[in-house]
């Protein structure tokens, strides 16, 4: 099945439904949403026929109308990282094929500059200002003079390309078709029971694959409403909650964080408030009791990959108690293997499974995934090994078959000949009463390799005694002693992330190491 043609159900079902609340007040329902992109389909084939799109939009009804208009026509959205500089963005588009791009009044200086330096044919605008240029036509002209016949869609039903968070390098390109992103759609909506009655709040950046396939397509399949906050802030997503009655939010964990810091506060009525999902990022024992304390005690744990879709595994709430941290089983339609890990370079061996408590690197395979990277085929090859995706990530399974990350391979470091994960490190040390977060990397030793080094992050520089610190990682059963961090730096800044919260290791190594 299409995505398509659950967006077209939603609507027969659900025409006269509230479908967007936004947060400056406007709200559309889903029979005005249908019409609204059956003109914007209509108008992008008479202007660019068989060509795809880009879009360069905070989240809000724009980037959710030219999402689903795509859909209508079958060729890809191009969902531009709206936080990237000109030049990346122009880069990132030249194998795209894209002739148009859709942008808003926030993106509008550098949608501009981007139209000058690419072969992009023309612009769309939606917004207030005043934007006097030829290429340059009206969102809202444009929809309004549109035809409102069906759409025949191209027989390549592709959704859109996503972009990997780019923590390595330039982001790639990753293209989903409709059937693809139908299958992690379905998945949200039965692993969470979604129905038509929840609203939820959208808080994250809408080009990211989580946000599109984890949370808006999902609450369209369900009919259900969306309210959506176009740059988050904790206070006044709260404050949404509250007025909108919200029953489930999207956080990864830096926002739940901050929003549960922001309710023990302020104390707003969150009493609707009965699902939140979050992942990204390593999900502690810590924030899980934090957020249940102030927010709601069903916080959904998640494992997903631009590259996989957003729905790999799910931690449903309950798992918490007895198996803290998990990420859960593997979703509906997918199937995981732990398996003995390869360097980055070398094929992982499918049939490597390792035993329960033994650290592997997560293989996946499932109809939801993506068949390859835009324009990078050796990557593509080294990713999708004979029908597997190779994640990249270690984890170990418990005795009962569920699954833990413990880090990524590529940033597991070797000392003295011995494997260390980052995360094992920065478990102990975030037990520590003055450390509220750690950073642990491997830096180049004449003697042993790499040693181990870390960044820790408190309130103030002075919460942190270094050497109380070091003695308490001496102390703890759970650390073997070539693990325990032999360089430590302290800060009251918050740690470099991606705005999916993924830790930047290479700022962290530039910023505290100068290596």
């Amino acid at each position: 099945m299409k995505f398509i043609d659950t967006f077209e159900r939603t609507v027969r079902c659900h025409s006269s439904k509230t479908a967007l609340v936004t947060d400056d007040g406007q709200s559309m329902t889903y029979g005005e949403l249908d019409d609204r992109t059956t003109r914007l389909a209509n108008a992008l084939n008479e202007r660019v026929p068989d060509r795809r799109i880009a879009t360069l939009a905070r989240t809000g009804t724009t980037a959710i109308e030219t999402m689903l208009a795509s859909q209508k026509r079958g060729l890809a959205n191009v969902q531009l990282p709206f936080r990237d500089s000109p030049g990346t963005l122009a880069s990132i588009l030249e194998p795209t094929g894209a002739a148009t791009l859709l942008f808003d009044d926030a993106n509008a200086e550098k949608a501009l500059e981007v139209l000058d330096r690419t072969a992009i044919e023309m612009g769309i605008h939606a917004g207030e200002k005043t934007i006097d240029r030829a290429d340059i036509e009206d969102y809202e002209d444009v929809i309004a003079n549109a035809s409102t016949e069906p759409v025949e869609p191209d027989p390549a039903y592709e959704h859109g390309i996503f972009y990997t968070s780019g923590t390595t390098g330039t982001p790639k390109g990753v293209l989903f078709d409709q059937e693809q992103m139908w299958y992690g759609a379905a998945q949200v909506v039965m692993e969470m029971s979604i129905v038509e009655t929840d609203t939820a709040l959208v808080t994250t950046p809408w080009y990211h694959m989580v946000t599109t396939d984890a949370w808006i397509l999902p609450h369209v399949m369900a009919g259900a409403t969306m309210v959506v906050q176009s740059d988050f802030e904790p206070d006044e997503a709260l404050r949404l909650v509250q007025d909108h009655d919200v029953t489930g939010m999207l956080a990864v964990p830096t926002q739940l964080h901050v929003l549960a810091d922001a309710q023990a506060e302020e104390g707003y009525d969150v009493d609707t408030l009965s699902y939140i999902r979050t992942g990204g990022s390593i999900v502690t024992e810590r924030l899980v009791e934090k957020a249940s304390e102030h927010l709601t005690e069903s916080v959904y744990n998640t494992y997903g990959l631009t590259e996989g879709g957003p729905n790999l595994t799910f931690a449903h709430p309950s798992l918490q108690d007895d198996h803290t941290g998990t990420i859960g089983t593997e979703s509906f339609t997918w199937e995981l293997r732990v398996v003995e890990a390869a360097d980055p370079d070398e094929d992982p061996d499918p049939t490597a499974t390792v035993e329960p408590g033994e650290i592997g690197e997560i293989i996946a395979r499932g109809p939801g995934m993506s068949d390859g990277y835009l324009d990078h085929p050796e990557e593509s090859e080294r990713t999708y090994v004979d029908g597997w995706l190779r994640t990249g990530d270690c984890a170990e399974l418990d005795e009962d078959g569920y699954l833990y990350i413990v880090g990524r391979v590529d940033n597991m470091i070797v000392s003295g000949g011995e494997n260390v994960y980052p995360e094992e490190v920065e478990d102990v040390l975030e037990s520590h009463d003055a450390v509220e977060e750690a950073v642990v990397v491997g830096l180049e030793d004449e003697q042993w390799g790499h040693r181990i080094a870390c960044v820790v992050y408190a309130n103030g520089p002075d919460d942190v005694d270094v050497e109380a610190l070091d003695r308490f990682c001496e102390d703890n059963d759970e650390l073997a002693n070539f693990k325990r961090p032999r360089e430590y730096a302290v800060t009251s800044e918050p740690l470099p992330r991606t705005d999916t919260g993924t830790i930047e290791r290479a700022t962290i190594y530039e910023v505290f190491f100068d290596a």
